[in-house]
């Protein structure tokens, strides 16, 4: 990542609260990064939006897609009359509006036209809206050029974050044990032991490691140590793998509009996968392809604050990240953390 930048005054009164929370250091990082954020639906607004509230440097929107009736649901950054425009562009005015201190551009390109040195520009690559291939390509050129890596979609009720950050170095602030009067050996009864100070609060510097995406997607769950570990995980997962392989099998997302025929589909990539996997068919509820259709607001909301989060976190080299992926799901209400392809 770039050098740190120093504060100005006017900086240091627009993020007071955020340096009095992380410290200075953390907002210089953040204030010095520049990030990519790939996809303007309603997930991709909600990241743009937490990412530039919080004080980066620049950030990239890129989209070659155009405005839905349907994105009116969740993309709060676009006009409703904007219908047929092109997404990045449109999304621009509002999320410059949030902090007129960050840069921010819009790129009409699609991904697929982007070689490894538009990629290298960037601190922060993170990809929303697309097929595993593209996410795979991606992630081995972030990997290779120590960029920081995220993706992240929302379906239906459904949602997913996934993190490379390689060999990641953070500061965590850690409570010593507090000393009691008896550790001092001052022969104080049992029941009058006090503790003699408030505990300390320590910063310790720690190091994660983490694998790429298509290790992660593609674990081999016959073994008896993954078996071990397939109870437990959460089947979100699985849904977000039937999710992509329907992305790559027809270059679109689910539609409310096919809705029928989609159902059809979601649930024969539900056969083929979990035979492929050998998970059996529990892995995925069979009623999940009802709740599978466009982004729904709330949904958003949860996956893309966890990204911003998570990359305010990284970048500011703040706290333990999320390693190394976040499911959300809407329909039992749950959100859980897990790592998978690497050595937990």
């Amino acid at each position: 990542m770039g050098e740190q930048q120093a504060i100005t005054e006017d900086e240091a009164a627009l993020y007071d609260r955020q340096i009095r929370l992380w410290g200075l250091d953390a907002q210089r990082r953040l204030r010095a990064s520049r990030v990519l954020l790939i996809g303007m639906r309603g997930l991709g607004a909600e990241v743009a939006k937490n990412i530039v509230l919080a004080g980066i440097k620049s950030l990239t929107m890129l989209d070659d897609t155009e405005v839905t009736e349907e994105d009116s649901c969740s993309q709060f950054l676009l006009p409703r009359s904007d219908v047929g425009k092109n997404r990045a562009v449109c999304s621009l005015d509002r999320t410059q509006q949030l902090n007129p201190m960050v840069t921010v551009t819009a790129d009409l390109g699609s991904v697929a036209s982007k070689d490894t040195d538009f990629f290298t520009q960037f601190d922060v690559v993170c990809a929303t809206c697309c097929g595993p291939t593209q996410l795979v390509r991606i992630n081995k050129i972030c990997a290779d050029n120590g960029i920081k890596f995220y993706a992240g979609d929302v379906f239906g009720y459904y949602g997913y974050m996934f993190s490379d950050l390689g060999e990641h170095e953070y500061a965590e602030e850690i409570k010593k044990k507090p000393v009691t009067k008896d550790e001092d050996g001052d022969g104080e009864p049992a029941a009058k032991k006090t503790k003699s100070e408030e505990p300390e609060t320590v910063v310790v510097k720690k190091c994660s490691s983490f694998v790429r995406l298509n290790c992660a997607l593609d674990v081999d769950w016959s073994t008896p140590e993954t078996a071990k570990k397939l109870n437990r995980t959460p089947n979100t997962y699985f849904i977000t793998k039937v999710f992509l392989r329907f992305i790559e099998k027809f270059g679109r997302r689910p539609a409310v509009k096919s809705h029928d025929h989609d159902v059809e589909q979601l649930q024969a990539l539900r056969s083929e996968t979990v035979e492929d996997l050998k998970v059996g068919a529990k892995a995925v509820p069979e009623d999940f392809s009802s709740h599978c259709f466009a982004e729904l607001s709330p949904v958003c909301a949860v996956v893309g604050g966890i990204l911003g989060q998570e990359i305010i976190k990284a970048v500011s080299h703040k706290d333990k990240p999320h390693n190394n992926f976040f499911f959300y799901n809407g329909v039992e209400g749950s959100g859980l953390v897990d790592q998978i392809g690497g050595s937990s």
